[in-house]
């Protein structure tokens, strides 16, 4: 899901693997989402909700967040806007939310994503894929990034966790050679600051993926409010900051 399709990237070579899952387990509860090599998570249609409130990523219909930052030279502005729409989909079984997610650069399109999200009863918000695509020569062309739970082995992942904690790892999504997010639970980053305003109790991640071993990203996360900053600290110069949240 990198670019917001191809941006999220984490590499872990055997040994990374292992160590992650091993920190997951210790989290002291039974990760549905673990970093394993043989990875295919039960999904049972019956254990997921119709609404998504995990208090670090709520996606309520008729929510929009508008987000600036800089493109992966670090110079190149962005404009991000993700709406939480009101439409359903169902993926692999599973009832999700429609999220649009378009990146603009100086009033030109660059990329628009239809991500599908879902929440399972216990409150982790799982990612069941994109449809994805690059605006390029005046017309939108699928981006290689784009995924479905269910379609040619591909496998949901986790988003955010209902009850995060400081070592937690988990897959985000999973199609072998085109989707393999991860992320790690960085813990408690306390007080954040962004355009959009000041917020306390904030938690980080840091996402990579096997695809893009050079490249990690930090993200920050708000009660109520979800993703507001991300940054990328390996590998790149991309960034974004929340600048507005419309309910």
């Amino acid at each position: 899901m990198r670019a917001r399709s191809t941006r999220i990237a984490l590499a872990l070579a055997a040994v990374g693997v292992v160590g992650l899952g091993s920190q997951a387990a210790a989290s002291g509860y039974g990760n549905p989402a673990p970093v394993t090599r043989n990875y295919h998570p039960h999904i049972d249609p019956a254990k997921f909700g119709r609404k998504i409130d995990n208090q670090y990523l709520p996606f309520t219909p008729g929510t929009t967040t508008v987000a600036k930052g800089v493109a992966e030279d670090g110079k190149t502005p962005q404009r991000d806007v993700q709406v939480v729409t009101d439409r359903k989909r169902k993926v692999d079984g599973v009832k999700c939310v429609v999220v649009r997610d378009t990146i603009a650069s100086r009033g030109k399109p660059v990329e628009r994503t239809f991500d599908w999200y879902t929440q399972d009863k216990r409150g982790n918000v799982w990612y069941f894929g994109e449809n994805s695509k690059d605006y390029k020569h005046g017309h939108w062309v699928q981006s290689d990034g784009s995924w479905e739970a269910g379609v040619h082995g591909a496998q949901p992942g986790i988003m955010m966790e209902a009850h995060p904690k400081r070592g937690d790892a988990y897959r985000q999504e999973y199609y072998r050679g085109h989707a393999e997010d991860q992320a790690k639970v960085l813990g408690d980053t306390g007080q954040v600051a962004v355009p959009a305003g000041t917020y306390q109790n904030t938690i980080g991640t840091e996402e990579r993926s096997r695809l893009e071993p050079g490249i990690a990203e930090k993200k920050w996360y708000a009660p109520g409010i979800g993703e507001i900053k991300s940054q990328d600290v390996k590998g790149s110069k991309e960034g974004f900051r929340l600048v507005k949240v419309v309910h």
